[in-house]
């Protein structure tokens, strides 16, 4: 029996002109939107239509702006297929996403703790991030061990077999940066980033994160959410907030978590929001999963032709 998951993005996601086609185009798209400049009290519809790519670049705008676009192409794709996943999954911000997805939480508490893990994290201290493509997890472990005499450096995010991020402080990641050439790695790029987003660096943040995570009504998801944080399903309620605060200082294992999904039998993910950077990783990760994503009114058509043609075999 074939399985589907929702896939969410994150941070690095977003353009100018986002979500404005649905919002236009669906009803169910612009309540999304409407409701989400009420609750965070600016207008995060106008930064997603219309922001310069600087604004949308800073954690605290592309964060709340990204969550808000998945959500209303989620809804969208929701009213006009009825499809009801197997899994949801979303790498680091998009996991928020694939919550609200899963029913754990409602869009107001949502849209809160979100523009707040954003203020957190614009304001977290100082560090860099390297995307390393070209060695495996095992020459990944040994660059971080050889380039942690000078600071704190570890793996943040596991996007493909072929692609890593490591974070750090940054005397570390460059140290690592000049090894990993000399231990073959096919490229290595600085991110643009403010922080050392998904290292240990992130601790007085999550520390903090975690006391506004714990005024939150969180309920128990309806589908099961593979989280970053342990690759594995999460339903119960309790288990949410710990997973919440601890994302921000660990590694994303994003690769593990697709394979998870996998081996239970999803064939089919939909990438629901901003771009199609999970589509280019799960194409790496499985060259015999259908991947579709659904940001505008294209590509929502393409999805609901693909699927009634699936359905109808």
């Amino acid at each position: 029996m074939s399985k589907t998951a929702f896939i969410f993005p994150g941070q690095g996601s977003q353009s100018s002109g986002m979500g404005k086609e649905l919002y236009e185009n669906y009803s169910s798209a612009k309540e999304v939107f409407d409701k989400a400049d009420e609750i965070a009290g600016k207008s995060i519809s106008k930064l997603c239509f219309a922001g310069s790519e600087e604004d949308l670049k800073q954690t605290v705008n592309s964060q709340p702006a990204i969550l808000t676009t998945s959500i209303a192409a989620y809804e969208v794709l929701k009213q006009e297929t009825g499809i009801a996943p197997d899994f949801a999954a979303g790498h680091s911000l998009g996991e928020y996403s694939a919550l609200y997805a899963a029913g754990v939480m409602a869009i107001d508490e949502i849209v809160k703790l979100v523009q707040k893990r954003a203020e957190l994290m614009n304001n977290a201290p100082a560090g860099s991030m390297t995307a390393i493509l070209g060695l495996d997890e095992n020459g990944i472990e040994k660059l971080t061990r050889q380039a942690s005499p000078a600071g704190i450096i570890c793996a943040a995010n596991y996007n493909t077999p072929e692609q890593t991020v490591i974070s750090g402080e940054t005397e570390a990641v460059e140290k690592a940066n000049e090894l990993a050439s000399q231990m073959g790695a096919k490229r290595v790029i600085p991110l643009a980033v403010s922080g050392a987003f998904h290292s240990p660096l992130m601790k007085p943040v999550s520390e903090e994160f975690s006391r506004y995570v714990s005024e939150t009504s969180i309920s128990n998801a309806q589908i099961p959410v593979i989280t970053n944080v342990d690759a594995r399903p999460t339903e119960n309620k309790d288990d949410f907030p710990a997973k919440m605060a601890k994302q921000i200082y660990s590694s994303v294992l994003w690769t593990q978590s697709v394979n998870y999904m996998l081996e239970q039998g999803v064939d089919t993910f939909i990438e629901i929001g901003p771009g199609k950077v999970l589509s280019g990783m799960i194409k790496k990760i499985s060259r015999s999963a259908s991947v579709y994503n659904v940001c505008d009114v294209a590509s929502l058509q393409k999805v609901k032709g693909a699927l009634s043609s699936k359905a109808s075999v």
